[in-house]
This record gives C-alpha cells, structure tokens and sequence, in this order.
C-alpha cells in the first residue's frame, strides 16, 4: 500500500501527501538550481529527515532511561558538491541540549542512537556526515 502520494505542482514545485494522516510538504528547487527557493528542496528534506531521524532515535533512548530532551535543538548544513554530478556531498548535524543533565553513559547511549537512526544506516556511505554533540 503507498504512504505517500507525490504530486508535480509545476514551475519546480512538488506537493507530497501523507495518505494516512493528510499532512502536506512542498518543495521547491533551490535557488542556486534553477528554482524559486521558497520551500524545502528535496535535498534539504534529506538532511532534514536525518536530523529528526537521529533525534527521534535518541528520543527512544531518553524515554527508556526516563530522561527528558524536549530542550534539545539541532542545527543542519547541508554542503553540496562541487562538480557535476550534483548531490549532497556532507551533512553537519549539531545538537544543543541546555540544562539536560546526563552521566557519561547516557551521553555515550545518545549518541550511539543518533549515530545509528535508520535514515544514517540508509543513507550512501559516501555522503559525509559529521555529527556534533553540545551536552
């Protein structure tokens, strides 16, 4: 059964549909590839899909262990290639916890998660990604 329905809305924009629960993302092609940039690029949501990923992930691991992340935060670059072919050539991933208490072995726990979400293991190992973590 299909989860996700994809239209091609024209002018480079994209309308996708979550069929169970109806929400909407649009794309746009991004500024420096012919677009208008007024929403995410496809390649954005990449990145973006890793950052939650990594985040939902650790969020597991911080309900098991009855720790609370809801002041985590998490910033994303993405760093595009230089030369044809064009594609994500590495992802940063920094992570913010303010006034989240942890023992080494949660931080270790954390990140182990984070480092390995499904969207991480999925992704081609030859995309860079560099994962920071301020505790």
């Amino acid at each position: 059964m299909f989860q996700i329905k994809n239209t091609y809305l024209g002018d480079l924009r994209t309308e996708a549909v979550h069929l169970s629960s109806q929400n909407k993302i649009i794309t746009d092609a991004p500024l420096d590839n012919n677009g208008k940039g007024e929403a995410f690029s496809p390649t954005d949501l990449v990145c973006a899909a890793l950052a939650s990923c990594k985040m939902t992930i650790m969020g597991i691991v911080a309900r098991r262990e009855n720790l609370d992340l809801s002041s985590m935060t998490c910033e994303v670059q993405k760093i595009m290639t230089s030369q044809a072919p064009r594609k994500i050539h590495e992802i940063v991933v920094t992570f913010a916890m303010p006034n989240i208490e942890l023992t080494e072995k949660q931080r270790e726990m954390l990140k182990n998660a984070a480092l390995t979400c499904p969207v991480a293991l999925s992704l081609d190992p030859q995309i860079k990604r560099t994962v920071n973590f301020n505790f």
